[in-house]
């Protein structure tokens, strides 16, 4: 809709499907101008054009950094249908009629668009804007929008292929050595959809005095690039967190899951501005910097359909044992049962206080504490086996 003068009542665009909430490559895109005159007007001609591009803009310092591509430019002029023009293709309207201009354009295909996006510093944006030209007045126009939504197939061997990872890190205490903390994990695919769960397989190793606390989180990437410039913006969008892996201790998630929020799909194609994701599987250690490890993920829109790596590790678990597994670090299952705890006749009363650790500053994690350095725990008995403790789709061993 745009403002109205005193000659006009209505502008406006309509397009002919208005349920249509996006549209793709090769698709047409139909309406028709709506248009009423508040008294006798005369139009030289009705145009209308279609207008796809990207843009970004952000100041970096004192300079204004801006660039911009086109991915549709489309124009015409449009007629009224029965109605006389005069020789020169200009038509007289008059008050209390409803004019309408019909107009009809093919996108186009796969491969030369970019699926619509607003962001901090940029957008792609798709438009048909409608301008009408009058004799010694400045040319009327009216806009609307429509959604681009380009398909993405995560049913590719690419994204159907696992992808895993394993980080560790050296942990100090005032520049004194005080263990390491590791992490090994996978998934099974890179392809989602919003609304799909992702399951975690990691295993998580804590053998310094800290008490650490396992994480993941899907991680929206934005970079833009103007002027030769590169500026990233990074957004955490959805998380889930483990137990609490005190020292000496390992973690070992099966199939842990975090749900796909509701997001665009990635945006891989465009040369300014480009959207990816990333599953974050990190280890929060008090008094230190994270351990991280990130999992490229791409998010499409053609769903998974349950064929692919799926079925493939499901064959795995009936045979042998698979060579992405068989390259994790080793759980060490047990065969025989652990000593008994009778045998350990030490007094273990705690007579020192705990002494109070970092909290998390990612939120939500309860006080964490070690043991004072006064206070000295007596040795476990030997262990030739452990025995695993279920907790949901978690599992707390001991590192051997």
């Amino acid at each position: 809709m745009v403002a109205m003068t005193k000659r006009v009542k209505a502008f406006e665009i309509v397009f002919n499907d208005p349920s249509k909430t996006f549209y793709c490559s090769g698709d047409k895109v139909a309406g028709k101008i709506l248009l009423e005159v508040s008294e006798v007007t005369k139009v030289m001609a009705m145009r209308v054009v279609g207008v796809g591009c990207a843009k970004v803009e952000y100041a970096k310092g004192k300079q204004r950094c801006r660039e911009e591509i086109d991915y549709l430019k489309y124009e015409e002029v449009v007629y009224l249908d029965d109605h006389p023009a005069d020789t020169d293709g200009s038509v007289v309207l008059r008050p209390g009629n409803k004019y309408e201009y019909s107009f009809g354009f093919e996108l186009p295909q796969q491969g030369q668009l970019v699926s619509s996006y607003k962001g901090k510093f940029g957008f792609v944006q798709y438009f048909v804007k409608a301008l009408m030209e009058r004799p010694s007045q400045p040319a009327l126009e009216c806009k609307k929008h429509f959604e681009v939504e380009e398909p993405l197939d995560v049913n590719t061997p690419d994204l159907l292929s696992p992808t895993g990872g394993m980080k560790e890190k050296k942990v100090t205490c005032m520049f004194i050595p005080d263990g390491q903390v590791s992490l090994n994990a996978k998934i099974d695919r890179r392809g989602f959809c919003e609304g799909e769960e992702i399951c975690i397989d990691a295993k998580f190793e804590n053998t310094c005095s800290r008490i650490v606390v396992p994480k993941a989180a899907i991680i929206a990437k934005h970079t833009y690039q103007a002027n030769n410039r590169t500026k990233v913006f990074r957004q955490k969008l959805s998380s889930v967190r483990g137990n609490h892996i005190i020292s000496g201790m390992c973690d070992a998630w099966q199939g842990k899951s975090i749900r796909v929020p509701k997001i665009k799909p990635s945006i891989l194609g465009c040369n300014i501005i480009r959207v990816e994701y990333a599953l974050m599987i990190y280890m929060h250690i008090p008094g230190s910097d994270k351990l991280i490890l990130e999992l490229p993920l791409v998010i499409g829109t053609v769903p998974y359909n349950g064929f692919g790596s799926r079925t493939n590790s499901m064959s795995s678990q009936d045979g042998s044992v698979s060579t992405a597994s068989a390259s994790w670090v080793s759980l060490r299952m047990p065969s025989s049962a652990p000593p008994s705890y009778c045998d350990i006749r030490r007094d273990c009363s705690l007579d020192q206080p705990l002494t109070p650790l970092l909290d998390d500053y990612d939120g939500g994690d309860s006080p964490i504490f070690m043991n004072a350095p006064q206070f000295q725990f007596p040795p476990l008995p030997t262990y030739s086996e452990v025995e695993e403790e279920f907790n949901g789709n978690a599992r707390m061993l001991p590192v051997c």
